[in-house]
């Protein structure tokens, strides 16, 4: 099938429709690697054509409402089920329920970015979970794990039962290929692996560093726009899902599942990336942050970060996520007499941010590509002392770009709890709290 391209825009140098991809976000799609592999006017039909076995696969309660129902029809080779038993395997740096993790601080929080590791590590061998609330078991709150591996996965797949994982790359690209078909992101992209979707990933540049938001509550959407009107933020066209490809090999396998935290193993006969038709509207998906349309004040004022809103997962509670992720992506900043970086704040909401390239213009030193930071829900932030000199006494009478930068955000609804590795690693800066000691006083009753 032929895909339709255009000239790059000045956002991104990546094609409109990448080939391989079809554009929108959550829509019904229809693909087949064979021509006649999807049914027609059914889903099941008493015999799949070439062989293939129909398997549906839920991403949500059969009787959601149909503008919330998310499911997709699987045509493969075999059914999910043939494997053999699962046995546990050790997963010591990784956590799904936090209340089993030590009392969580009001410290500010800040972390280098991990080293890679010495031996072979692959994407699943290379997790480790920073930090998180709620848990997978009640399907509630996320974790959020950072990632380093020096190796591509080898006969091996994995899925997780415990969440919708929104993957973040920091440094080198990912090869993602699932049972849906095949994703390639790098750096400024972002993917979103589906709970239970099965895949395999190959490092293209030898090594790779991220980060991971693991979704445990309702699965991400776009926001609403509201007063913004019908256009901005992240555009729905702009999301790609890939076209059905399969892989029809037998041999020695690895099937690894994530279970409310704990890593389980299977050895399987045949890849299980062997879908060759699918349709529906549950299926990985990935998306290019420059292509995100940034909206800001063109008057005074700094604008609240929900202007900066990608995705988002909903609690029952109008206007309260259970997850909000958040990017600072290059934009003009033309506030006149304004403090142009992000005010000091304390916030219900927590923050765990994360910095994939560049600088972030509320820091100037300190927040490194592939670092952290967490600043809790009451803990006082904001600009270093550095930042604020600078801010305080700057021209504002013209614009300014703020370039060269991608700094993201989870923002949670309730308390982030770092994990015991968080507090102990060596990574955790000691001396974070710093930043903020120059801020000296400049209170004068008698001078306005």
């Amino acid at each position: 099938m032929d895909t339709p391209t255009r000239t790059p825009n000045t956002a991104s140098s990546r094609l409109e429709i990448e080939p391989g991809y079809q554009s929108g976000f959550a829509n019904e799609f229809a693909t087949e690697a064979l021509p006649g592999a999807l049914p027609e006017g059914r889903n099941s039909p008493q015999r799949a054509a070439y062989g293939l076995y129909a398997e549906q696969l839920s991403g949500t309660a059969f009787t959601a409402p149909r503008g919330h129902n998310r499911r997709s029809w699987l045509y493969r080779i075999r059914p999910a089920a043939v494997h053999m038993p699962f046995t546990q395997l050790p997963s010591e740096r990784l956590v799904a329920n936090f209340a089993e993790v030590p009392p969580t601080p009001p410290n500010q929080l800040r972390w280098d970015a991990l080293p890679m590791p010495a031996e072979p590590t692959d994407f699943i061998d290379g997790w480790v979970t920073m930090a998180g609330n709620g848990a997978a078991e009640s399907m509630n709150g996320c974790a959020i794990h950072l990632y380093a591996a020096n190796r591509s996965m080898q006969d091996r797949f994995f899925y997780t039962a415990d969440g919708e994982l929104l993957i973040v790359p920091q440094e080198g690209r990912l090869h993602i290929a699932t049972e849906f078909g095949k994703l390639d992101i790098e750096p400024f992209e972002i993917a979103v692996i589906p709970r239970g979707v099965r895949f395999a990933v190959s490092l293209p540049d030898g090594t790779a560093r991220g980060y991971i938001c693991e979704n445990f509550g309702a699965l991400l959407r776009l926001p609403d726009l509201g007063p913004i009107g019908s256009n901005g933020l992240a555009n729905p066209r702009d999301f790609l899902t890939p076209h059905a490809a399969y892989e029809d090999r037998e041999g020695d396998f690895e099937l690894v599942v994530k279970m409310n935290g704990n890593l389980w193993r299977a050895d399987i006969g045949h890849s299980p990336l062997d879908v060759v038709a699918w349709h529906g509207n549950y299926a990985p998906y990935k998306y290019d942050l420059r292509r995100f349309n940034t909206i800001g004040s063109i008057s005074f004022d700094h604008p609240d970060p929900s202007i900066f809103l990608v995705l988002q997962s909903q609690t029952d509670t109008p206007g309260v996520d259970s997850i909000d992720f958040v990017i600072f992506p290059p934009r003009w900043l033309a506030a006149e007499d304004t403090f142009r970086p992000p005010w000091f704040h304390r916030n219900v909401a927590s923050e765990f941010m994360g910095l994939v390239h560049g600088v972030y213009d509320a820091k100037a030193e300190g927040f490194v590509p592939g670092g952290a930071s967490l600043h809790n829900c009451m803990s006082g932030h904001g600009p270093d002392a550095e930042t604020f000199e600078k801010a305080s006494h700057g021209d504002t009478s013209t614009p300014k770009k703020v370039g060269d930068t991608m700094a993201f955000m989870f923002e949670t609804r309730t308390l982030i709890k770092p994990t015991r590795f968080a507090l102990e690693t060596a990574q955790l800066q000691a001396h974070y709290y710093e930043c903020w000691q120059g801020l000296t006083k400049h209170f004068n009753p008698e001078q306005r």
